[in-house]
């Protein structure tokens, strides 16, 4: 038998249709209860629960008890920056989902990928800070310049808890919808609550998509201006 890491457990886990709906709202980073996880997959409470054990015990997920709820998270941001990198593959090989309805403009636009922003306004945001060198980028690794850290301590947010995180400070991630990279890691989380706190976007309701204002809008293009040769 051949040694090193099994990614067969792990492409059978995601491979399943219902736990493959499941894990892809869970990469919301919002928890959800069994039930609400039953009605993503479209299947029984009896089947969901079946499922869910063994995403938990491949270290996909995790639960937490709160009174007598019991709610579901990835397990952790590598799982979810996996899932969104499945999906830019799966998007960049022409395996697609149709599904009609007035949420995929939306989603396509700006929404939430675990802890990060992503869509149109993530991939921009990642392209602005990269073509003002604020950001640099050799194949996945990013890396955060001088100016960089200039610019993002003038918008208010403190560098050092984030650089003593277990997390990586800048990372790439896939857009599944734009094809292209948006920013991940503690700096891609730090920026979308700096948009929640200015009050430029706010999450909707039990979705993934995040609503910018005409105010908001403008104001993160005047942080995040378009490319130079644009």
């Amino acid at each position: 038998m051949k040694e090193g890491p099994d990614i067969t457990l792990i492409g059978s886990l995601i491979g399943d249709p219902a736990r493959a709906n499941m894990l892809s709202a869970l990469i919301s980073g919002k928890a959800l209860t069994a039930s609400e996880l039953a009605n993503e997959a479209g299947i029984t409470l009896q089947t969901t629960s079946a499922h869910l054990k063994k995403l938990e015990s491949g270290d996909l997920i995790r639960q937490r008890k709160q009174g007598r709820h019991r709610y579901f998270n990835l397990a952790d941001e590598d799982v979810a920056t996996l899932l969104e990198t499945m999906m830019g593959l799966a998007a960049k090989k022409g395996h697609i989902r149709t599904r009609t309805g007035p949420k995929a403009p939306e989603m396509r636009k700006a929404r939430v990928c675990y802890n990060h922003l992503a869509g149109e306004f993530g991939v921009h945001m990642f392209d602005s800070l990269l073509d003002r060198g604020f950001l640099f980028q050799r194949q996945d690794d990013v890396e955060i310049t001088d100016s960089g850290r200039y610019f993002i301590t003038g918008l208010g947010i403190d560098l050092d808890p984030l650089q003593k995180a277990k997390r990586p400070l800048c990372k790439s991630c896939l857009d599944w919808s734009a094809r292209r990279s948006h920013l991940a890691g503690s700096l891609g989380t730090a920026l979308l609550d700096h948009i929640y706190e200015k009050g430029w976007a706010k999450r909707l309701e039990s979705m993934r998509v995040v609503k910018f204002s005409h105010q908001g809008e403008a104001a993160f293009y005047e942080k995040f201006p378009p490319l130079s040769d644009e």
